[in-house]
């Protein structure tokens, strides 16, 4: 068939293709890349020491929350998981690929998916954590999502064939799901979201019940009412963070009731990436205190900040400036287009996400490159820990979703689709790599606990875990 004449948009030169041109380029694509190719895993011989990778991840964090990030990774295979994207990263570098790139997340484990409420307060599913969001070969975020579930499963003591049939039932999940997306018109894939009644399983009265009790739960305590009363408490008349040890407190540099000059003047840099609508509700706040805030496991040891601004009594603004590094896809990928990785964050966001933040921004320190957001805003994590085996497996088919439909909405579903095909060839391959996968992390996890436990490593353990 003749290719169509070729048309100008508004800002490039394109070459329009049909359907079934492009699903044939992905088809052929499997004689370069066969899809059986991604079952293996084989860890190159040159690869660096587990703890070696560890320890790199950490350059430029800060040193005296070091101790707590070990103590959180190391306390299970599954928590070492969820930190070791670097050493993940550099792992999936040497694995086959097609030479397909999208909007990739950079760390999509299943506890970096969730609900969440738009600016017209819907909650939707989705990603929701890119701080290492880089435009990269699609399958490492299939690989790296899908070997999530076998290390979950271990960790809740479901067995490893229910394991890899969960890690299967995401893949397949995401190659449906793009095969759906691809049929699509533009507008419609940018203008779909998944709304908690679109979830597998929802037409089972138990599930629904106990995601509609967790969504009304998160709602309540993300109101002001509720979530300003945990967080402040006052000196005075003056609403001061309240020190929530070792997650949130003041230090040296702010004590409480005291902003910096640097933290003032990244506001107002912060300020100037808003639109102007958005600069104006931002313009009706007043901050009044600044505090350090320890996130997550990953990310423990970047610098992270949770603002309290207020409009008026009891009316509160609670954003968190939080450091965006360069993403640990990026000595494989390539660098980052934007100058700032705030704005490489937010770029991701706003690319693979349905909706998103409208506080979402960026700003720069003297230092450091930081992306800001509303704190806690209907955030609806995943209790994995309390998962069984058929809860990991619907949870499976809301983030292989979630991931395609993010994919979809910065690459070629058309061309990712016809890669993958009908067939579930695709689907065993990934989740084959993801059992092999989950054994190198353990052998990571392993050899890391030594290192903990011989003093090499300095680790600090929180009372309450």
């Amino acid at each position: 068939m003749a290719k169509k004449q070729r048309k100008t948009s508004l800002l490039t030169v394109v070459k329009e293709t049909s359907y079934k041109e492009r699903y044939a380029e992905g088809k052929a694509l499997r004689d370069k890349c066969p899809r059986q190719s991604h079952a293996r895993w084989n860890a190159a011989k040159n690869r660096r020491e587990a703890v070696e990778m560890v320890l790199a991840s950490e350059h430029g964090r800060l040193p005296k929350l070091l101790p707590l990030r070990h103590g959180r990774m190391v306390r299970s295979a599954f928590t070492f998981y969820r930190g070791s994207a670097l050493a993940m990263a550099a792992d999936l570098a040497t694995t086959p690929s097609t030479g397909i790139r999208v909007q990739c997340c950079g760390d999509a484990h299943l506890c970096n998916f969730g609900g969440f409420a738009t600016p017209e307060r819907k909650i939707i599913f989705s990603v929701n954590d890119l701080d290492e969001t880089l435009p990269a070969p699609w399958e490492w975020d299939v690989k790296r999502l899908a070997a999530s579930f076998v290390v979950a499963c271990r960790d809740n003591g479901i067995s490893d064939s229910a394991g890899k049939d969960i890690a299967a039932t995401c893949v397949r999940s995401y190659r449906e799901s793009m095969a759906e997306f691809s049929q699509l018109k533009t507008l419609e894939l940018w203008y779909y979201a998944m709304e908690p009644a679109s979830l597998a399983g929802m037409d089972d009265p138990d599930i629904r019940k106990r995601v509609m009790k967790r969504i009304a739960q998160e709602q309540a305590k993300s109101r002001g009412e509720e979530l300003f009363p945990k967080l402040v408490e006052h000196k005075g008349d003056i609403p001061l963070i309240k020190d929530i040890l070792p997650t949130i407190f003041h230090d040296e540099l702010n004590p409480p009731g005291t902003v910096s000059k640097i933290v003032e003047s990244s506001l107002r840099a912060y300020r100037d990436t808003l639109p102007p609508s958005y600069r104006s509700l931002l313009d009706r706040y007043t901050i009044y205190d600044a505090a350090v805030k320890v996130v997550g496991i990953g990310s423990v040891g970047t610098s992270c900040w949770v603002l309290l601004l207020m409009a008026r009594e009891n009316d509160p603004l609670f954003l968190q400036v939080k450091e965006a590094r360069a993403s640990v896809l990026e000595p494989y990928a390539g660098a980052s287009a934007f100058s700032n990785h705030g704005e490489r964050v937010v770029n991701g966001y706003r690319l693979m996400q349905s909706a998103s933040d409208m506080f979402l921004g960026w700003t720069r320190g003297k230092t450091r490159d930081f992306f800001v957001r509303q704190l806690r805003d209907v955030k609806i994590g995943p209790r994995v820990e309390t998962f069984g085996k058929y809860e990991l497996g619907l949870y499976a088919q809301w983030c292989g979703k979630a991931l395609a439909l993010s994919h979809a909405r910065s690459g070629t579903p058309t061309l990712l689709s016809g890669y993958m095909g009908n067939g579930d060839a695709f689907d065993r391959a990934i989740a084959a790599f993801s059992v092999d996968y989950a054994d190198q992390n353990e052998r990571d996890h392993a050899a890391l606990d030594r290192a903990v436990r011989s003093g090499k490593v300095p680790a600090e353990f929180e009372v309450d875990q």
